[in-house]
């Protein structure tokens, strides 16, 4: 803040909300975030502690995501082209009226566009007919779609329920999808249906439920905008990385069909909280037309040598107003209401609308203010000129045709899964002599600890190799869907071991555990809550009985007749037998 700004204005305006309660407390101060950013140092300083994203998928507190599936079509390949002189409709998103006019010049339009700047009803029905091949709108699994506009959330909705209609027929109820925007009627109540109840499971929102809303059955997010923004974007990801053991989530998928995940791999757009404020018209209005703080302001010093903090104040104000009434009599060359506004203004006002803010600055602020206090509805007529004029986003309405042309998958550096594969191959082979971890994940894997599961994930994540995007790059290879465990793959890597769903490994192991000792149907019934819960995990230790077993471990040891680290050690073995 400037001298001037520190006398005449609230410092809390400079800054955040955040930073004002931080600072409040006299006490000491915990920061916790999911998303750093620069401004969280700049308030705490340094992390003390950091446990990353990864390290929470690696101890199977977060879910993974498999590699974004894109969806490319004819458009988002070539883009959208307008020649010169050709006739373009733009559409109005606050009054959703339509404008047409005639090109100066040629116009282009890449994917980035899409949804924002031009808007093509015909590649939004496209990926809402190939998302309705893949999601149910009867599961159990919820999904969450973000659309740039409340316009185009209500297009998606209606191409969703066409496409859905058109493969379901009657069975499909269009309760499934719903739109969740501050445009929404019953807002709190769509949110809290969404959260607890069977419908809607699919959910099309703008900005209202990128942050702070916790439904960990949502399975999918897709991407029909994009932001600039990492930290947003990473919060809209994280909506889906909740654990549902209630309906065996184990992963969830990104639908990318604007290539956002690509985009905003290496951007960085953060900026600090602690900014000069942008001081509204109405408070830079109050502080020339209240006496007492015009005088205030007059005494201060500006920016400048020679000139007052009034000074200050008045070139902001004649700023703001240029913008607007530059931008009106823009467009009252072709709409009325605001030509007539305008004349209207020029009587009451005594000068040109247009040159108003040049008049006030020849006046000087004490003489301006008088201008204002003399005209009592000032603020009401600018904010009704505002209102005239719209805003100024206004995306051109595209009719190009579009198709789909792929569904794909990339790993990386790697573009077919088979390469990937490969790549992972070689990797362990590579490893093998290196890492103890891995040598017993290949010689004994009934010996791993949980310390050196999370060392071998975050040493495969760190070279592109996680877990669901090994599943993903077989499933695609293969056309199997087979949900092994990262031991499973880094033995078919090694051994070349047959890959086999962990669920099932578990089942015959725990077969032959109720075969090899006479159970009472109490300890079979525990054993069954085990087997059950040991489909989410994989390593059988006494931290794993501790965290789900009310009791722990001394409780199951008595239910089973002391036989509990025993019983460790043979499913453990059979498991990988």
């Amino acid at each position: 803040m400037t001298e001037g700004e520190l006398a005449t204005r609230d410092a809390a305006q400079y800054l955040s909300s955040y930073r004002r309660v931080i600072d409040y407390f006299d006490a000491v101060k915990v920061g916790l975030t999911a998303t750093p950013a620069k401004q969280t140092t700049e308030i705490f300083g340094r992390p003390i502690f950091t446990y990353s994203y990864r390290e929470a998928v690696a101890d199977d507190w977060l879910i993974d995501h498999e590699p974004p599936i894109r969806y490319e079509t004819l458009l988002s390949q070539k883009g959208i082209h307008f020649d010169k002189g050709e006739t373009v409709k733009a559409i109005d998103t606050q009054t959703g009226e339509v404008e047409t006019a005639d090109l100066d010049d040629e116009l282009d339009f890449e994917i980035d566009a899409f949804n924002k700047r031009v808007i093509n009803e015909n590649f939004n029905r496209v990926i809402c007919e190939q998302l309705v091949q893949e999601l149910d709108p009867f599961g159990e699994e919820k999904t969450l779609i973000f659309c740039a506009t409340d316009l185009h959330a209500d297009m998606v909705k209606r191409l969703l329920d066409e496409a859905f209609l058109n493969l379901y027929g009657e069975d499909y109820k269009q309760a499934a999808v719903s739109k969740i925007t501050g445009q929404s009627d019953k807002v709190k109540q769509l949110i809290r249906q969404y959260k607890n109840e069977r419908y809607p499971n699919i959910a099309i929102t703008v900005d209202l439920l990128t942050t702070g809303i916790d439904v960990p059955k949502i399975c999918n997010i897709v991407f029909l905008r994009r932001v600039k923004s990492r930290i947003l974007f990473e919060q809209m990801i994280g909506r889906a990385t909740r654990r549902c053991d209630e309906i065996g989530k184990t992963v969830f998928r990104i639908y990318d069909p604007v290539s956002i995940y690509a985009a905003l791999q290496n951007v960085n757009t953060m900026q600090p909280l602690v900014k000069n404020v942008d001081i509204t018209l109405e408070q830079l209005v109050e502080e020339l037309a209240n006496p007492d703080r015009l005088q205030l302001a007059l005494n201060a010093p500006g920016e400048k040598k020679g000139e007052s903090q009034a000074d200050v104040v008045l070139s902001q104000l004649s700023q703001k107003l240029m913008r607007v009434l530059r931008k009106a009599e823009h467009q009252a060359e072709t709409k009325a209401p605001i030509k007539q506004k305008l004349t209207e203004l020029k009587e009451t006002w005594g000068v040109e609308p247009k040159s108003l803010h040049q008049h006030l600055k020849a006046l000087g602020p004490q003489q301006a203010a008088q201008f204002i206090q003399k005209h009592s509805q000032f603020v009401k007529q600018i904010a009704e000129i505002n209102q005239l004029i719209g805003t100024e986003y206004k995306p051109i309405i595209s009719e190009h045709a579009d198709e789909l042309r792929q569904r794909v998958q990339s790993y990386g550096e790697h573009q077919r899964p088979e390469d990937y594969l490969d790549s992972f191959n070689q990797f362990i082979r590579d490893q093998l002599n290196q890492s103890a971890a891995l040598a017993i994940v290949v010689n004994r894997p009934r010996d791993l600890t949980r310390e050196q599961l999370k060392e071998i994930k975050l040493m495969l994540d760190n070279a592109g190799y996680s877990e669901k995007n090994l599943q993903s790059a077989v499933r695609n290879q293969t056309n199997q869907d087979i949900a092994a465990s990262i031991i499973g793959h880094i033995r078919r890597a090694a051994l070349g071991e047959a890959l086999i769903p962990f669920e099932q490994r578990v089942k015959i192991a725990m077969d032959k555990i109720y075969t090899q000792h006479a159970w009472t149907p109490v300890q079979k019934k525990w054993l069954e809550r085990i087997a059950k819960q040991l489909v989410f995990e994989v390593i059988l230790d006494q931290t794993f009985i501790n965290a789900h077993f009310d009791g722990g471990i001394k409780q199951l040891n008595n239910i089973l007749g002391n036989q509990l680290d025993q019983v460790i050690q043979e499913i453990s073995e059979a498991i990988w037998a």
